[in-house]
Parts: C-alpha cells; structure tokens; sequence
C-alpha cells in the first residue's frame, strides 16, 4: 500500500482502540516498567518539537512518530486480552513476506533494469552485475525490499518451529520452502545491509534452537548448520555477481556507495555536534532542510542512512539513550523468558520477534529503511507480541 494508506489504516485501529476504552470500563492501560523508556523517548520528542527552528516540518514527523508509538500501544493491548490472534497477527506478515519473496523470485527471472543508480559498475564486467530485484513495496529500492524480506524472515523461520511443535509436517515443510523463497529473494536484493542482516538472524536462530535440539539430536544438527554454511560459501565461491557485490562491503571508499555514506555520516555527526542535546526536529522533510546546510558538494540525502545517527540528530542524545533503552530492556525480558519458560509455543514467537528487531536494528547501522511505514508497523506489532506475552498473567 501507498504510505498514506497505512497510516489511515493505522489511525483507524488508535481510533478502535480509544473507544474499545471509552465504553468497556473494564479495559485498562497498564503500562509494563521498560515502557517508561518508551515514554521518556516520547516526552524528548514532544519538547524537541517546541525546540525546532523548523517548526511546521517538524511537526509532520511528530505526528508519524505518535502513530507508531500509540499504533503499538493498541496492538498490545488487544493482543493482551486475545492471546490467541498472535499466531494469526504473526501468520499474516509471515504471508505477506513470503508473498513478497515469490515475485523477488519471479523479478530475478526477468533480469531488470535498474530503476537507478543502485550499484557502483564502475569496477565491473557487466556480465558481473547482479539484477537487483525491488518487490512491489514502494518507493521501489531493493533496499527498502531487502529491508522488509530481512524483517520478515524470522517470522517465516518461526512458522517452520510452529509447526513442527504443531506436529503439522507437511505444513511445516511449505514453511521451510517459503523460507528458501524469502533467503532467495533477499540475495537477489543485492542489498549489502540485508545480507549481513541475514547472517546474524541465522546466527541467533542457531543459538536458540539449539537449547531445544542440541542434547537429543546433536549429530543431525550440526550437519543441518554445517550444510547450510557450505551451501552459503559455495554461493558465494561461484556466482560471481553475488561474490563481488558481497566483497564490496569491505571496498570502504573505493565503492561509491560506501564513501557515499561516510560523507553523509560526516556531515551528520557535524548536525549532531551542533545540536546533541534536542536535537533539529524529527522528521525527513525538516532533515533535508537543515542537512543542505552541512552537506558536502554532490552529496544530497534523504537521511543519515544510521537510525542511530538520524534519531540522534533529529531528537538529541537523551532521546537515543531512551530509546536504545527501550529496546535493550524488551529484548532482554524477551530473551530471558525464552530461557526461563516451559511453553514451547510462546518461545517460539518471543524468539521470531526478537531475532526480527535484532536484524532491523542491525540493518539499521547501514540504512534507515526502518523509518518507512512498511517496516515500522510490523517492528511495533512485534514489540507489542513480546509485551502482551510477558504481561501474560496466566
């Protein structure tokens, strides 16, 4: 959908939520002790509002950022009195990404064009080039795709689990198929940040699965992350494309793209420099404003292609310092009930959501994809999960 679409569609489910409140007195905000955090990032926000010389801009993106945060505070509370939607909340965006991964699959059959200059070819064959797929999400940007398919695959992964906890074999192997799509599909990307992305979600699916599957089936296993390593290296050891787009993450100033970015980081930590306490204002249009000002020659941004970066630059430290709080205490709670608890079911959906926003923030260190609505809103539904289930009573 278009983003003002989502946004409509957001405000509808505050709006569901203000008067499901209003009329059922019974119904109560209660607010767990990490969303403090939560909260003082948003208070930071409001008074960096007030503080910006770009007033009206910036109180665009302070509208967005309380549709997201009071659109995340809805989903919990309804997921909190309907324990039983998680599956079908989580099932939803696993569909929806799969969906997504199958015409990645289909685009990367068309080998097309670019739509811009998505990749730096001056140092290559063209045999060399990979056809960067882009989806349907739109702005059209292999990034903005490889972004959303890296979100959504560990809620994809996470099926597989589900199902095979359900005894649902066959559906639980259409799963796994559904995985090979989404990995497909985010290799075709070319996306440098997702590549990683999907390294680490692999990663901490191996860490936490292991503490159900290590004692009992130790040998199959590792063959399982033996082969999928070696299926990867070989990947990469003979399609050429793909080799060379992945090695370029380490070409630093000799790939456009990367000194790209250092120059926009440069000027950056000059506007944080300038304005570390409050910040400029939140918002992408008031960020374009104030960031020609610090610009290098030639090398206009949209943002700081660092969510800590632009969320620094655009509220202050103290907002990033709530803010990373937030996060750091959800996905600590998060972790520490998977470790603790019995309820199979229940750790498999906490560990889906909390690889998920693992691998957004970490794609974030590169990109700032995570500012656009088709990411947000399903990052805040999977905090609003792991608050409904650690606010479980039962």
């Amino acid at each position: 959908m278009n983003s003002d679409y989502i946004g409509f569609f957001a405000l509808i489910v505050i709006f569901l939520t203000a008067v499901k409140l209003f009329i059922m007195p019974k119904t109560k905000l209660e607010f767990n002790h990490y969303e403090i955090w939560l909260i003082a990032y948003f208070m930071i926000v409001v008074i960096s509002l007030f503080g910006s010389s770009l007033f009206a801009l910036s109180l665009k993106g302070f509208f967005k950022t309380f549709i997201y945060i009071t659109f995340y505070f809805s989903i919990a509370l309804h997921l909190k009195d309907n324990m039983k939607n998680i599956p079908w909340v989580l099932g939803t965006i696993a569909l929806c990404v799969f969906g997504e991964g199958l015409l990645g699959v289909f685009q990367s059959t068309l080998h097309l064009e670019a739509i811009s200059t998505w990749q730096d070819t001056s140092n290559l064959n063209p045999e060399d080039v990979i056809s960067r797929v882009y989806g349907s999400l739109k702005p059209l940007n292999p990034n903005l795709y490889g972004g959303y398919l890296v979100a959504g695959l560990p809620i994809v992964i996470g099926s597989v689990f589900h199902f095979l906890n359900k005894k649902a074999f066959k559906l639980s192997l259409c799963a796994g198929c559904a995985c090979l799509a989404v990995i497909y599909a985010i290799l075709q990307t070319g996306c440098r940040g997702a590549y990683l992305a999907m390294i680490l979600i692999f990663g901490l699916v191996f860490l936490i699965s292991a503490k159900f599957f290590w004692k009992t089936y130790k040998k199959i296993y590792i063959t399982l992350i033996s082969s999928a390593i070696g299926l990867f290296i070989l990947m990469l050891t003979f399609v050429n494309s793909l080799r060379l787009r992945f090695l370029s993450i380490f070409a630093m100033r000799n790939d456009s793209s990367n000194s790209f970015r250092f120059n926009v980081y440069h000027s950056c930590i000059q506007m944080f420099k300038d304005n570390w306490i409050l910040g400029i204002g939140v918002g992408n249009k008031n960020f374009r404003e104030i960031y020609g000002l610090y610009m290098k020659t030639g090398f206009d941004a949209l943002s700081a292609y660092n969510i800590y970066l632009e969320t620094a630059v655009e509220s202050g430290i103290f907002a990033l310092i709530s803010f990373l709080g937030f996060l750091f205490t959800v996905c600590y709670q998060g972790i520490k009930f998977v470790l603790s608890s019995e309820n199979i079911e229940k750790i498999i959906y906490i560990s889906a959501c909390v690889i998920a926003i693992f691998a957004i923030m970490f794609h974030g260190l590169v990109d700032t994809i995570y500012f656009r609505p088709q990411l947000q809103f399903v990052f805040w539904t999977y905090i609003a999960v792991i608050t409904a289930i650690l606010s479980d009573k039962n």
